[in-house]
């Protein structure tokens, strides 16, 4: 606690981040929408079968081929760094959330 109750003391200012077990360098999946438009990523899916990440905004699309593209590690987390909550998610779960000020919700796939 600070003085007299206001402000942050060291141990709560320094706020423990997760880190990737993967190499920043390591390419995840992505979209245009992500990667390019800098919309919100509201879903990130770690695969049970292959160890990949996939992160994902709201945007609709048709044709996967035309949106889909390949990204590092780095480059996701410069673009919104509140997926480093989520860097411990095990293979086989996704985590999604309605919009970026709110918290990860993790689930186990199917």
């Amino acid at each position: 606690m600070g003085f007299l109750g206001f402000g942050k003391s060291k141990r709560q200012a320094h706020k423990h981040k997760k880190e990737f077990k993967d190499s920043p360098d390591t390419a995840v999946f992505t979209t245009k929408f992500v990667t390019e438009d800098k919309a919100d990523i509201t879903y990130v899916c770690h695969d049970a079968d292959d160890g990949a990440w996939q992160f994902f905004s709201e945007d609709r699309y048709e044709d996967f081929a035309e949106i889909a593209r390949l990204a590092s590690l780095k480059e996701i987390i410069s673009l919104d760094d509140s997926v480093l909550e989520i860097a411990d998610l095990p293979e086989g779960y996704f985590a999604f959330r309605p919009h970026k000020r709110y918290h990860w919700m993790t689930k186990k796939q199917e």
